[in-house]
């Protein structure tokens, strides 16, 4: 799979590295400030209380 990525990216190897960068940053950021807080109310690891 990294590899068709890889071949996809335009550029010599140097654009390439940079762009793969972005694109990687990209998808942290994204899972970041939308995909954790949306997924963190629906996991059961903040009901902490104890009776």
């Amino acid at each position: 799979m990294y590899g068709w990525i890889w071949r996809r990216l335009p550029g010599p190897v140097a654009v390439r590295a940079l762009i793969a960068l972005v694109l990687v940053l990209g998808v942290i950021a994204l899972l970041l400030f939308v995909v954790f807080p949306w997924l963190e109310p629906m996991l059961p690891f903040n009901q902490v209380s104890v009776n």
